[in-house]
């Protein structure tokens, strides 16, 4: 054990207080940053990384971070890699004005949290939630929000793992390590995070996101990932007079979601399961749309799914005597491909886990990372765990022990790529 507990603990609270939530409309619009507010987590970052000693530290002009630990003395032939964590949280829940919890030596209860008007007391249960049940019988350090809003380990607890990983290298001048590239990204969580990526920086042939879940936790493999934007087109006419010619967009818009199969929904599915997720509904008696995200493991399922939508909201809208139109957008693709040709990135990643003294859990993400599109820019990329638990929710939670162990994975994983382990 590398005793990084401390050290990471400070940083990965003040990096929750900074608030640095997405926008998913405008990023669907094309903006990047999504928010004004990411940049002021990439300034904090890039002050950090500075004063740390890291070198060519630079924010682009789409937020992007950037920075480089050069090669230990002898190790200059080294492989290089490259280690990324994204600066933005969601937008579903609030991550404005995140006042984190601190639970030394959790006793394995439930976590009673204030929570917020909106939302009342928020409860943390160990008896719904085998990891946080794990964290009791190991007394670990637990952290959260106060129930007021999501926590932001999601994937602050990520980027503490990184930069804790690189001020040990940077202090131990002894230990073993090619060059490290490091590249904090914005708008993850939109689905735009590689948008603007700058390939012109990144100078390392294979990378790894420290995004993931529960400690052990590698992953390899994800969703394929489109989204559909379904428009109705209806006709409008007084109310009171509206038999037989009103046509209502917004029933069939509801109509529609109605028709999804509801056991390929999120919250029926899990393992390698697809799903069909609205997302929004908005609009009137003339127009009404809808936003779904269609995810399947396979390239076929995933023609299945638009070809089902295409269908339904075809059928719905003849049903109503109204139109529709269907846009389809992709936003990333199963990396198990681009990863399967580069099996070393894989291989010594397991090393590294072990090395640690973790036997690595490998399990599909049932979403997607930043290491997704970088795997088809042909930069193989793999996700590690990071303690993070609940993403995307109030109820969300870190495992310090868990932060740290993902720090000491990396810190082994450059000993191993420099040849020393």
């Amino acid at each position: 054990m590398l005793n990084l507990e401390e050290n990471l603990l400070e940083r990965f609270l003040r990096y929750v207080r900074i608030f640095s939530e997405s926008d998913s409309v405008l990023a669907h619009e094309g903006r990047q940053p999504s928010t004004p507010q990411q940049f002021d987590m990439a300034a904090a970052l890039s002050t950090e990384l500075k004063d740390m000693g890291m070198q060519d530290v630079q924010t682009t002009e789409f937020c992007y971070t950037y920075a480089v630990l050069p090669a230990s003395a002898g190790f200059e032939g080294a492989p290089s890699f490259c280690l990324l964590a994204h600066m933005d949280t969601v937008d579903e829940v609030s991550g404005k004005d995140v006042s984190p919890r601190v639970f030394r030596g959790y006793d394995g209860g439930p976590i009673n949290l204030p929570g917020g008007k909106d939302s009342g007391p928020v409860v943390l249960d160990p008896a719904q939630d085998e990891a946080l049940a794990q964290a009791g019988t190991e007394h670990d350090t637990v952290i959260t929000s106060d129930g007021s809003t999501l926590l932001g380990a999601d994937d602050k607890a990520g980027i503490a793992a990184v930069m804790t990983a690189l001020e040990y290298l940077l202090k131990n001048k002894d230990a073993p390590h090619g060059m490290i590239e490091v590249l904090f990204s914005p708008d993850e969580e939109t689905g735009h995070g590689m948008d603007h990526v700058p390939l012109n920086l990144i100078k390392s042939r294979m990378a790894y996101t420290v995004d993931g879940g529960h400690r052990g936790e590698l992953e390899c493999e994800c969703f394929n990932a489109f989204r559909a934007d379904v428009v109705f087109k209806g006709k409008s006419m007084h109310t009171g007079s509206a038999r037989p010619g009103m046509v209502n967009a917004l029933l069939m818009a509801a109509s529609f979601v109605g028709s999804l199969p509801r056991h390929q929904m999120p919250e029926t599915t899990d393992g390698y399961m697809g799903f069909y997720a609205p997302m929004s509904m908005t609009g009137g008696i003339e127009s009404a749309s809808v936003s779904l995200i269609l995810r399947d493991f396979s390239w076929q399922g995933m023609e299945e799914r638009k070809n089902l939508v295409t269908l339904l909201s075809d059928a719905t809208a003849r049903a109503f005597g109204g139109t529709a139109e269907v846009k389809f957008e992709e936003q990333y693709r199963n990396m198990r491909d681009g990863l399967d040709k580069s099996p070393l990135v894989k291989e010594n990643l397991i090393r590294a886990y072990r090395a640690a003294g973790i036997e690595p859990v490998i399990v599909p993400i049932r979403g997607g990372t930043d290491g997704s599109r970088l795997t088809e820019m042909g930069i193989p990329t793999p996700n590690i765990f990071t303690g993070a638990h609940n993403f995307h929710s109030r109820y969300e939670w870190a495992s310090l022990s868990q932060m740290a162990q993902a720090a000491e994975v990396l810190v082994m994983l450059a000993g191993i790529w420099a040849g020393a382990a």
